[in-house]
């Protein structure tokens, strides 16, 4: 990982190939469900719930992997000038982590007001030594929820599982790529698949938002609101400059994401492609899946295929491939290491990207966040990246599978019976 940290570079990890025009795979493209006419807030109000409201005006850019998104992310970083806030369940000391660490240390060091704060669960492997070294820098690194037993399991089990950097209060990314060399490309890293947001606009400051309220509830720092408007009362309303035509509603509540799936998937006219690393789906969204294949929509899930960093939760996921592709739902397995994604697309036009995996943990314990819009042209990006990806997989047969062999089934049902824990 030597390369990646290059004195001035901004390009730090390997290049990505060049993404093609168009995906060719097993998953068919649709024609357009809307007409090029019809406005964004139309769209919105179809596809989002009512109280999900849509800050307008924003520039979104899709980014694959972290061979996309490690090298914007830390271009930010470099070019801060007055404020970064980093949130991640995971801060590994690895060669990726000793990156970032080092950006963020020489962005306190030129004056920039930086903010960490890493889950203490995620990054339980991660050397004290490493962040001790960055306060002494000037970061304001923390850990969220330390190990304390004497506070019960809950405490343990509510984790940070949010992934947001905000930098100036101008460009902002989220989505599930978190600080370790999990994400790195192959031979630097273990090139783990997944989805990142970069955002100008509005939206940026609900991010920032959502950061410095956890802040706040962990540390009390009730001074903080105080502090920001008396040394930089201009850097708020910034962020609120139009920068792009995207409208996007920032969602934290782990009630509210799911409800924005289920609307979503509803009123889906065409299409419903969902990636997810974690799948162990409810019965509202076993029975809206089902619902949407029965109308006609085209219904394909993306899911770990036999590399996952949960196997015990992958043989659990598998407990409900019978019933989804008996219903016309088609399941692809990625088999080229791990699927880290938590994305969603309908329709070509709404769409999801964040940290909010579709099974129990995230639905009932952990912090999240997601972004959601409603756009035709990233809504195509996000379907494009689905499609390429099926390409790179298996599809799962439902005759094949239902000859597997009788201990793997019992495995998966043993498993099915313990899936609110695992």
């Amino acid at each position: 990982m030597r390369e990646l940290a290059g004195e001035g570079q901004t390009e730090g990890l390997v290049p990505a190939a060049p993404r093609p025009a168009r995906s060719v795979g097993p998953v068919p493209e649709h024609a357009p469900v809307w007409s090029d006419g019809v406005s964004r807030r139309l769209l919105a109000r179809y596809y989002l719930p009512q109280h999900h409201p849509t800050l307008q005006g924003n520039a979104c850019r899709l980014l694959r992997d972290g061979v996309e998104a490690y090298p914007e992310m830390l271009e930010a970083i470099r070019r801060a000038r007055r404020s970064i806030r980093l949130e991640t369940y995971m801060f590994v000391t690895d060669a990726v982590g000793e990156l970032f660490g080092q950006a963020l240390a020489e962005a306190a060091e030129r004056g920039v007001h930086v903010k960490v704060l890493y889950d203490a669960v995620g990054s339980w492997t991660s050397r004290r030594s490493f962040f001790e070294g960055l306060r002494q820098r000037g970061v304001d690194v923390r850990a969220f929820k330390p190990f304390s037993l004497q506070r019960g399991l809950r405490h343990l089990l509510r984790r940070d599982h949010r992934k947001i950097l905000v930098v100036d209060g101008q460009v902002a990314f989220t989505g599930g790529v978190n600080i370790a060399a999990h994400w790195a490309p192959e031979g630097q890293g273990v090139a783990w698949r997944d989805d990142v947001l970069r955002i100008e606009g509005p939206a940026v400051h609900e991010l920032e938002r959502r950061f410095l309220a956890t802040w706040r509830m962990m540390f009390r720092d009730r001074l903080s609101r105080l502090r920001r408007r008396i040394q930089g009362g201009a850097h708020a309303p910034r962020a609120l400059l139009a920068k792009g035509d995207v409208g996007l509603a920032v969602l934290s509540s782990r009630r509210s994401i799911h409800r924005a799936y289920l609307h979503a998937i509803q009123r889906a006219r065409a299409s419903v492609l969902i990636a997810a690393g974690y799948f162990v789906p409810d019965r509202r969204m076993v029975a809206a899946l089902k619902d949407a294949a029965k109308r006609g929509v085209e219904v394909s899930l993306l899911l770990n295929g036999g590399k996952s960093d949960h196997p015990f939760l992958e043989h659990a996921t598998r407990a409900f491939y019978e019933p989804l592709m008996e219903a016309g739902i088609r399941i692809f397995e990625w088999r080229r290491g791990v699927l880290h994604a938590k994305t969603a697309v309908v329709d070509g036009v709404w769409g999801t990207i964040g940290s909010f995996n579709l099974e129990r943990l995230s639905l009932a314990f952990n912090h999240e966040v997601n972004a959601v819009f409603a756009d035709p042209r990233l809504g195509r990006d996000l379907e494009d990246s689905f499609r390429l990806d099926c390409g790179n997989c298996r599809e799962v047969d439902l005759a094949l599978f239902r000859r597997r062999p009788l201990w793997q089934k019992a495995v998966e049902r043993v498993l099915y019976f313990f899936r609110k824990v695992l």
